[in-house]
């Protein structure tokens, strides 16, 4: 373990370790913040070797479900810690990431390939099934409970709540079969010039050999250490950014804006990545695959949860909230459609997410 890929997700959970279940000094918190970022940047090292050995679009499936099965843990965790005030927590963190995914993820990564390349040339195909499963899997979880009346409030009822959770696991397994057997072509990157600038850029990288079965394991394994850390040592500082943000006289949708950031770094940072090699296709997959699988795993595993978690679950996104997710969604539907984007589009999507933190802050 002579790389610091190898051994900083190893001192991120020792600090997660130490850490955990205390009250921490400015200090601390800054050298767990260190790890942190440690741990985001390893992440993403190991993400990529895993995802040049499997192949894409299998790639993108690992890290968007290994982040999101461990983001669902944090959540689970800080609802049971937080009271009352847990009871939108699931809701702001979910809408936190699909608008962060659909748009800052999305964006970055439309800017990024067209600044190297003049276009971001990609599956048209592929992003529109993913980009059309995010706004029904959205719809059905978070924009209906604002709507049904079988209780009151944005609240869904037990049988509401079980459908929802149900209806969003088949779909996000019907996603899968469709990305990963029936129709994969469709996920894949698209061939020609791009393609070829991308593979040379890898070559001269030297990251053109795909890596050995055993490389690609402790990689895998190493993935899942830094995932684990980067959660942790989130939920580690989150009693700073929560006395951070109530000092500041900020709404608490803020806390779950910040978890999903912290959370999303390694994605975003390998979607980034990936499209200035060419390679817009595996970004795209990255983003809308971390939307479906914060929704699709989320809902159905806090709808369980909820069977031992005391107090309401808040899901029903407000008005505000609502109007931003119908213009992600049709925004996202206008750039997806042509199969290319400029700068213009990835510009539209950063701006939408720059009003959804601004809102957040001053509603």
């Amino acid at each position: 373990m002579r790389r610091w890929s190898d051994w900083v997700p190893v001192l991120a959970v020792v600090a997660l370790v130490l850490s955990w279940g205390r009250t921490l000094p400015g200090a601390a918190v800054a050298v767990v913040a260190v790890f942190l970022a440690g741990a985001v940047l390893a992440a993403v090292h190991h993400a990529e070797v895993v995802a040049h050995r499997v192949g894409e679009p299998f790639g993108s499936l690992v890290l968007a479900v290994a982040v999101t099965v461990i983001e669902v843990a944090l959540i689970v965790t800080l609802m049971v810690d937080g009271g009352p005030k847990g009871a939108t927590l699931a809701r702001d963190t979910v809408f936190a990431a699909v608008m962060i995914t659909c748009n800052g993820i999305v964006g970055l990564s439309l800017l990024a390939a067209a600044l190297r390349r003049r276009l971001a040339v990609f599956n048209a195909e592929g992003s529109g099934a993913a980009l059309a499963t995010v706004a029904t899997l959205a719809t059905l979880s978070l924009v209906l409970p604002t709507f049904t009346t079988s209780r009151p409030g944005p609240e869904f009822s037990t049988g509401q709540l079980a459908f929802a959770a149900v209806s969003s696991l088949a779909l996000y397994a019907l996603f899968v079969a469709m990305q990963t057997v029936r129709h994969r072509e469709h996920f894949l990157p698209v061939a020609g010039e791009g393609q070829q600038a991308a593979d040379r850029a890898e070559a001269e990288e030297g990251h053109a050999g795909v890596p050995s079965r055993s490389a690609a394991a402790a990689s895998l394994a190493l993935l899942v250490v830094s995932l684990v850390a980067v959660v942790g040592d989130a939920k580690a500082v989150s009693p700073t950014i929560e006395s951070a943000v109530a000092s500041a006289g900020l709404p608490q949708a803020v806390v779950g804006i910040v978890i999903a950031l912290l959370v999303l770094l390694p994605e975003a940072l390998a979607a980034v990545r990936a499209a200035r090699r060419g390679r817009v296709q595996q970004s795209l997959n990255l983003a809308l695959g971390s939307a479906m699988a914060s929704i699709g795993l989320t809902i159905p595993v806090i709808a369980v949860a909820t069977v031992w978690l005391d107090g309401p679950l808040v899901l029903g996104l407000t008005a505000t909230h609502m109007v931003l997710l119908a213009l992600t969604v049709v925004t996202g539907a206008l750039t997806v459609v042509p199969g290319r984007a400029t700068l213009l589009q990835g510009g539209v999507h950063l701006s939408i997410l720059a009003a959804f933190v601004f809102l957040a802050i001053s509603p």
